[in-house]
Order: C-alpha cells, then structure tokens, then sequence
C-alpha cells in the first residue's frame, strides 16, 4: 500500500470529529490517516506522537527545577478536562471533543524520568491563566526545532497558530500530514 500526502491539515481542535468524518466520506473508511514529517521520512502519526513526548522528555531534562516543581505541586495534570487523566499512559483514549496528548506525554515523560506526582492537587496545563501554562506544549521548546516544517498548513479548527514558534505544539501541527491510500 502506498500513501500520497494530500495537505498539512495543522490544527483541528473541537472540530476533530467534524474533519475525520469529512476524511472518511471524502476518500473513504481507513483509506486516510495522519503521519509525520520527520526530516526525509515520512512516519506513522504514533512515532510522531512518540517524538513530541521525547520533546517533554528533553525539556525535563535540561529544566530539573520544572520537573522538581511539577511534580512537587501537582498530583497530575489535565488538558481539555479534569477527566483526561482517566487516560494514563494511553494516547488512544480520546473522551472529549478536542485531542488531549500533553497530558498523556507529560506523565510519560515525567515517569521516564524517574519520578512521579507527589503533589496536593490536578493541574491544569492547557490555557494563559492555568497554574501549569509554563508546560503548554505552545510554549515548551522542541528539542530539534530544526526538523520543523516552516511552510504554511491549514487551519480547520479557526484559531490561527496559537502556538509559539519552535515549541512542541509547532512540531506537532506543522508536521502533521494528511495522506491518503493511491
């Protein structure tokens, strides 16, 4: 089976749903999927997922006074809902209408490290105002910001790239390719 890159669908937010249906009535049930853009190659959307985790991985790395101060405080983190962190480890547990991965990648990343949440309560880690902002996958560098596509991408979720450049959040939608069965 060969794939053939058809767009850059970038962000999609609550429309997720919306678009995949589109996808599929479009070019036809498991005839679509997302991958990755990874420097020549083009990889499966789980290994993409695994390098945007690694990216976290690294940052806590570099940042021990982040990881310290995370998991001093928190007691887990959440994207979308407190009930994001019914996903653990998981990727594939998707319960609200926008894609929650940072959180699963955050846990991953800080249970790679060695450690885990010590702290008194659940951290929000999604919007300006939330305690856990300052580990937004927008605001976080990529570890390999040089591997991020620079061109422009689409926009179905209305939001424009609120992301900063270099972070996380960049590799993750500015790679994303949308490629469909020849």
């Amino acid at each position: 089976m060969a794939w053939k890159t058809v767009e850059r669908p970038g962000y999609l937010g609550k429309k997720r749903n919306e678009v995949h249906a589109s996808w599929t009535k479009q070019y036809g049930e498991h005839q679509w999927r997302l991958a990755y853009q990874w420097g020549d190659l083009v990889i499966p959307r789980d290994f993409g997922i695994q390098i945007y985790e690694d990216g976290y991985y690294e940052f806590f790395k570099e940042n021990p006074e982040t990881l310290e101060w995370l998991v001093s405080t928190a007691s887990d983190v959440y994207d979308t809902a407190p009930t994001n962190v019914q996903a653990g480890f998981d990727y594939t547990q998707q319960e609200t209408p926008n894609s929650h991965i940072h959180d699963v990648a955050i846990r991953r990343a800080v249970a790679r490290s060695g450690t885990w949440f010590t702290g008194d309560h659940l951290m929000h880690v999604r919007w300006k105002e939330s305690e856990g902002f300052r580990i937004n996958p927008g605001v976080v560098p990529f570890h390999q910001p040089e591997l991020i596509y620079s061109g422009e991408i689409k926009d179905y979720g209305g939001r424009g790239t609120w992301w900063n450049e270099k972070t996380i959040e960049d590799f993750y939608q500015r790679n994303k390719l949308l490629q469909v069965q020849e």
